[in-house]
């Protein structure tokens, strides 16, 4: 299996260069359940986009600082590859930035969260009817760190995972899209960290919300499971 792993993370930050990024965490994601695929780094910010969609047996597009609707030339660009990609019926899987580009790219719509930051695990809860998780639905615990949400689906998709803050936390399309608003790939030490560097600029409530939200840690191996099971059964 060949995946293109479309980096669009923005942040050059000294916090950022203390640590992985995302192109790396989610490479090591995908090689813990399935250590003898290969994955391709793509940087859009970089421009740095894909010549040939026909190398790769799936995509993936991970998260950004970045707003969707923010008018940089690779998010430009990121919306018509998108749905060149879903029109090739490729699998498509999705991560916070990902899971919004991908909703704005077929027609759906994106704005700020009501209740402002979601930072920290969270609580979500998945269908089990989706090919790749039947069996293993219901509440599952997810980092999260995100300021806007998809507020209106595109036409053919359904809401396959949500909560009341939330009600759009995962969508599918088919079989050949996956997507979520959270983040798989953040291991608990960088969640951590990351609370702690956004801390100071947070209203007030936000961070220690977050921190005492740590004590349960996100279940990564399971959701880390749906994502190789889609893109094999693509």
């Amino acid at each position: 299996m060949h995946i293109a792993l479309l980096v669009t993370n923005t942040d050059d930050s000294a916090f950022a260069a203390r640590h992985p990024g995302d192109g790396e965490k989610f490479d090591q994601l995908l090689r813990s359940q399935r250590p003898d695929w290969r994955v391709s780094l793509f940087n859009l910010p970089q421009l740095g986009f894909p010549e040939s969609l026909d190398t790769f047996d799936g995509f993936l597009i991970g998260g950004s600082p970045a707003s969707v609707h923010d008018d940089a030339p690779w998010i430009v660009r990121l919306a018509p590859l998108v749905r060149q990609i879903v029109a090739g019926s490729k699998p498509l899987f999705g991560a916070c930035f990902g899971h919004q580009a991908i909703a704005v790219a077929l027609g759906g719509t994106v704005a700020r969260n009501p209740g402002g930051w979601v930072l920290g695990v969270t609580d979500t809860t998945m269908d089990g009817a989706a090919p790749w998780i039947a069996g293993d639905g219901g509440p599952v615990r997810m980092n999260a760190a995100h300021l806007e949400q998809v507020t209106r689906l595109p036409a053919g998709a359904t809401v396959i995972g949500g909560n009341p803050d939330c009600p759009v936390g995962s969508f599918r399309v088919g079989t050949s899209v996956f997507t979520t608003q959270y983040h798989p790939e953040m291991t608990p030490d960088f969640i951590e960290a990351l609370v702690e560097e956004l801390a100071p600029t947070l209203p007030p409530g936000v961070a220690d919300r977050a921190r005492a939200s740590l004590n349960q840690p996100a279940e990564r191996d399971r959701v880390a499971g749906w994502i190789v099971r889609f893109f094999e059964q693509g």
